[in-house]
């Protein structure tokens, strides 16, 4: 019996939609071809002719016959985007932010995934322990990667100390496949004091320097300890003298790796210059941000995009008269609210624009994490409660601009299920979220038109 997959989106001007597909229609096969999942459909719509096989709402049965670019889309969108059931994680890992999580938030923050498929489709990180041989040899057959690796140490018995599973060692065999078949790789060690830094972190770079140039890139990340871990494994936060050792130990294979095939290969995330006081590497160290999800070079990343952005506005303003353009001709006072960590650079990116357009005043309030915890210092842990708290019977001026990656994705709803409505009028001001990029803080900073 086929598997079949309901569409519940048939994407504007696509050619599904001149196909007369529907939602409700399901699709059974392509090319005679049943769809397991995602990685099925994604490999076999990638031909230029195609035979699809569709039942209509109607019980009525269609086998349409496509003429298409190699890599067009075919423009539908189903129920469950990976067409399969999620795989959850088999491992506990002794840093798993989702046990540190307190008890009554909702259900789908508690889904600890592990699915190869995620890493393709969101660039989610997998430890290859859920990976199967088949999923092995589909991601070979189909030549589908990057695929994102959750390391954490080559060590076999340290990394199943770490993952707290037996079969975490021998997973990692698994890259041995991949970096033979040239399936490109990026890895990830979360780093925990006194577990694999140190010579470990030594010994992990070293053996994934062995994997260059199919293994991409590897980012050193350190653990995240909410104030939840009562239980669990001993963990201690890093100090600034750690965050030193870890970049000169980063800054050397750096050098090395750059040396040896002209990447930079292994990447220190922006936590570790902002606590050891350092100043970012340049752009040209980031190979191109490889690993922006990880928090890695995102701060740099920002400044030269807000640079860029910001001379074009002074170039316009000049050209625009005494009244310069769009909401430049307005005064007004701008607060921006983000995490901790990232509070200092933002700062140092309002006296930027400040300077230039002093008919806008910006405040940039650093918002402390009372929910996990004060440790946790990324934006895109705070909480609506957390906000609201901290910012309540402030003069937050005309707009407060807050970093998209507070709100789930898609959604206007926090991480504690408090809503942008609830936050607009508990603070009674005008909320904008603004994008990662900064174009588009530039954007949210000169405001709409009077």
């Amino acid at each position: 019996m086929l598997k079949e997959h309901t569409i519940c989106k048939v994407q504007p001007c696509s050619i599904a939609e001149e196909l007369e597909l529907e939602p409700g229609d399901v699709l059974l096969s392509v090319n005679g071809h049943e769809i397991e999942d995602v990685f099925d459909y994604k490999y076999f719509t990638n031909e230029e002719y195609l035979t699809v096989l569709v039942r209509k709402g109607t019980g009525e049965e269609w086998e349409l016959e496509i003429e298409k670019e190699y890599e067009d889309d075919l423009g539908i969108e189903f129920e469950n985007g990976l067409m399969d059931e999620y795989k959850s994680c088999r491992n506990k890992c002794i840093f798993c932010f989702i046990d540190q999580m307190p008890k009554g938030m909702r259900d789908t923050l508690y889904f600890k995934d592990d699915d190869s498929r995620l890493s393709f489709l969101q660039g989610n990180y997998v430890t290859l322990t859920n990976m199967g041989e088949r999923d092995l040899e589909r991601i070979v057959a189909y030549r589908l990667g990057p695929i994102n690796i959750s390391v954490q140490a080559t060590d076999p018995a340290l990394r199943c100390k770490i993952l707290n599973n037996r079969f975490a060692g021998e997973a990692l065999k698994k890259m041995d496949v991949l970096h033979k078949a040239g399936i490109p790789m990026n890895g990830q060690i979360v780093l925990c004091k006194g577990v694999n830094d140190g010579e470990q972190l030594k010994k992990s770079i070293t053996d994934l320097m062995g994997y260059m140039p199919v293994m991409e890139s590897v980012s050193i990340v350190p653990v995240g300890l909410s104030k939840y871990r009562e239980g669990l494994y001993p963990l201690e936060p890093f100090t600034k003298e750690d965050a030193k050792e870890v970049l000169g130990l980063v800054h050397q294979f750096q050098k090395t790796c750059f040396e040896t095939c002209g990447l930079h290969f292994v990447h220190a995330s922006d936590e570790w210059y902002l606590l050891a006081g350092q100043e970012l590497p340049g752009e040209e160290i980031y190979d191109g941000y490889p690993q922006l999800e990880n928090g890695v070079g995102m701060l740099r990343l920002l400044r030269e995009e807000f640079a860029a952005a910001l001379g074009e506005a002074i170039k316009l303003a000049e050209s625009s008269g005494p009244r310069g353009f769009g909401g430049l001709s307005r005064a007004e006072k701008i607060t921006i609210a983000t995490g901790v960590l990232a509070a200092p650079t933002l700062q140092e990116l309002a006296d930027a624009f400040q300077r230039e357009f002093p008919r806008k005043e910006i405040q940039v309030i650093p918002i402390t994490n009372q929910f996990f915890g004060e440790q946790i210092t990324v934006s895109g842990l705070l909480t609506g409660q957390d906000l609201a708290g901290q910012l309540k019977n402030r003069d937050l001026g005309s707009r407060l601009l807050l970093p998209c990656s507070l709100l789930r994705s898609g959604e206007e709803v926090f991480l504690d299920d408090i809503t942008l409505s609830q936050l607009k009028n508990a603070l009674q001001v005008e909320i904008d979220i603004v994008k990662s990029s900064g174009q588009d803080l530039v954007s949210c900073l000169i405001g709409g038109a009077d």
